[in-house]
């Protein structure tokens, strides 16, 4: 049971419209406050039109009764439900809804996924069995119930069905009477036939409706099937057969003869539908037949099924019997439709009493749809409340923003003397600046200055370390003599070298001072003879053979160490190396001493000793320090010598 003070109902039929509003009176029971019936012609039955008509009609029959309800309940047309009575076996409770799950799967002719269905248990038999009632409707049917409701601004509260309203009318209506009472309602596509009996209702849908008729007669009379249905509701009547005279007008003779027709096999329908009943639904023979439905208009409709039910008793159907009508409502215009409006009725009890059958084949889209539409004016309040929260602050921090602008301009007054003075400041810092360069530079040039007092120092230790060493750990009995020729942090040039191996030739006019030569224990040339240190003297020193090693190496002069050419592999580029910084190049002379210490490989051993000692120096880099190039024999007239080159890479790189 629904409550609502007013609201409207509208059945939703093949041929017509009709609707009605109620309002619920103080004691509960159900008012007629204004109604409305239009026919939708052939459009109401043709599913691509079917949709607008109805949409039209309805706002019609809203905009001449001045209707301002917007509560609605609709009923599903007949032709496009789907019912059927089961019965299920005595089981558990719990098991009952999922057992009509099944029954449904097995009995409704569509996908459950594609329909709105719903069910009503209305009571058991002897046996024990349960007496279901399933119904199901297309969805998209539904939806466009929905649709329509909805584009004239109404909220849809329930769909119903046909046969469901019509039990709830009748029972409201006529619950008072005895034995086995038939409702049948003549439709425009079908028809519904319904038993009451203690408590006990079984229907039945069939497929011939008041349409029949008129399709019929246009085919025969070659007449349009709107003037075919025109002539039929102001001319037609069902025909008695037998010795009763025809009419004058042959048309209206057809057309009775095919009413006649048409419902003869609606009452074979009907006579199978009764013997059902009987034999397999265990009711009794039919007390009395209602008729009910807008087809049931046309004259002699009642003596007709009268005749064909053995004179049982038929009358009208009155849905209004036990209902207040409202002073206001058109008594004259209501009369000839009342029997036609039991599906809206039925409906409108849905809203102030308990009715027997209670179905809602309201779709889960729908459902969601409106609840989101109920919470839509909060949704709205949110909205606009926060519309208003975010205005108070725009005109908030629009003060705030007028504020700081007029802040700001008092703070650009009083900075502009200030960047004045910043210019200003900023000339003397870059002049500062300038100056601190300068003085870096210098600083650099005086670190630099310095530096190389360091580096000749070390060099000389270096030099004074290694002649120390090798004179102690060959227990010679004279300190070798090293010296340098050449230092530079450029690579040196051939033309330089050539000019190196120029100094180092003897000359002419030198002459070894008489106590070096006595010191490294070497003879004076004798008169005419050939001098130490002399072409002839040198060829071969050390007695080993024209072309042998000097040095006793055993690597040849082209490569007297297995270092490679110089500057190879392994030898850094020239100004840097590796990880350390400036490179110097280091060109030294040796004394000769090996024909006086006996040992062929002493040049070796001093070469290599003095650069073990500067890779061992902390102020030059150990990877980047390397004998560089071949060890050279010098042609000196005076003494024996020998050249040999350096790489030194120091620690730290000099500043340019």
């Amino acid at each position: 049971m629904l409550k609502s003070k007013s609201f409207i109902t509208v059945d939703v039929g093949a041929g017509s419209l009709k609707l009605a509003e109620f309002e619920s009176t103080e004691n509960g029971a159900l008012r007629l406050k204004n109604f409305g019936v239009k026919p939708l012609g052939l459009e109401g039955s043709l599913e691509s039109k079917r949709e607008a008509v109805t949409k039209r009609n309805l706002q019609a029959i809203i905009s001449e009764a001045s209707i301002a309800s917007k509560q609605i309940m609709i009923c599903a047309p007949g032709f496009h439900v789907f019912s059927k009575f089961v019965k299920l076996p005595p089981v558990d409770t719990s098991k009952v809804t999922q057992i009509i799950q099944y029954e449904a799967q097995q009995n409704i002719p569509f996908p459950l996924t594609e329909v709105v269905w719903d069910f009503q248990i209305l009571g058991t038999t002897p046996t024990g069995e349960l007496e279901v009632l399933l119904v199901a409707i297309k969805t998209g049917i539904v939806e466009g119930l929905f649709g329509i409701a909805e584009d004239l601004g109404m909220r849809v509260q329930l769909v119903d069905v046909g046969p469901a309203a019509l039990c709830n009318a009748f029972r409201y209506n006529y619950g008072d009477l005895e034995g086995c009472t038939m409702l049948l309602d003549i439709g425009a596509k079908s028809s519904n036939l319904i038993f009451f009996e203690k408590g006990k209702i079984f229907a039945r849908s069939i497929n011939i409706g008041a349409n029949a008729i008129t399709q019929d007669f246009a085919t025969e009379s070659k007449m349009p099937f709107v003037k075919a249905e025109q002539f039929k509701i102001t001319e037609g009547f069902v025909s008695l057969g037998g010795a009763y005279e025809e009419p004058e007008n042959p048309q209206q003779a057809q057309i009775s003869k095919i009413a006649r027709q048409v419902m003869t096999r609606l009452h074979l329908q009907i006579n199978q539908t009764m013997q059902f009943y009987r034999g397999q639904q265990g009711g009794s023979a039919p007390n009395r037949l209602f008729l009910a439905g807008m087809a049931t208009l046309m004259p002699y409709t009642s003596e007709f099924f009268s005749e064909k039910l053995n004179n049982i008793e038929v009358d009208y159907f009155n849905p209004l019997r036990n209902v207040d009508i409202a002073p206001g409502v058109d008594l004259e215009s209501l009369a000839p439709v009342t029997h036609a409006m039991g599906q809206v009725i039925g409906l409108g009890l849905r809203s102030v009493v308990k009715c027997p059958v209670e179905l809602n084949l309201m779709p889960k889209s729908a459902l969601s749809r409106q609840a989101f539409n109920q919470k839509k004016p909060f949704f709205v309040a949110a909205v606009v409340l926060l519309s208003m929260v975010i205005l108070a602050l725009g005109g908030f921090y629009s003060k705030v923003a007028a504020e700081k602008n007029i802040a700001i301009g008092k703070l650009t007054d009083l900075m502009q003397p200030l960047k004045s003075e910043e210019s200003r400041l900023k000339g003397v810092l870059n002049k500062v600046e300038t100056a601190k360069n300068d003085a870096d530079s210098i600083a650099d040039w005086s670190s630099d200055r310095l530096i190389w007092h360091d580096i000749f120092s070390e060099i000389h230790r270096v030099i004074t370390m290694t002649e120390q060493k090798v004179q102690k750990n060959g227990s010679l009995a004279v300190e070798p003599n090293i010296w340098i020729e050449h230092l530079s942090d450029e690579e040196p040039s051939l033309a330089s070298l050539a000019t190196l191996n120029d100094a180092g030739a003897a000359s002419p006019s030198s002459m070894m001072d008489p106590t070096m030569a006595a010191r490294y224990g070497l003879a004076m040339p004798a008169p005419g003879g050939a001098m130490a240190g002399s072409d002839a003297a040198m060829a071969d020193p050390y007695g080993t053979g024209a072309g042998a090693d000097p040095y006793g190496m055993g690597m040849g002069m082209a490569d007297p160490y297995g270092m490679g050419a110089a500057g190879g592999a392994g030898a850094p580029a020239a100004g840097s190396g590796g990880s350390g910084g400036t490179i110097l190049y280091v060109t030294c002379t040796a004394v000769d001493l090996s024909e006086v210490v006996s040992r062929p490989g002493f040049t070796r051993e001093l070469a290599f000793a003095l650069q073990d000692e500067f890779k061992a120096s902390e102020m030059f880099n150990e990877e980047g320090t390397v004998l560089d190039g071949n060890i050279e024999r010098l042609n000196d007239v005076e003494l024996p010598k020998f050249r040999f080159s350096f790489k030194l890479q120091l620690e730290q790189s000099l500043t340019d």
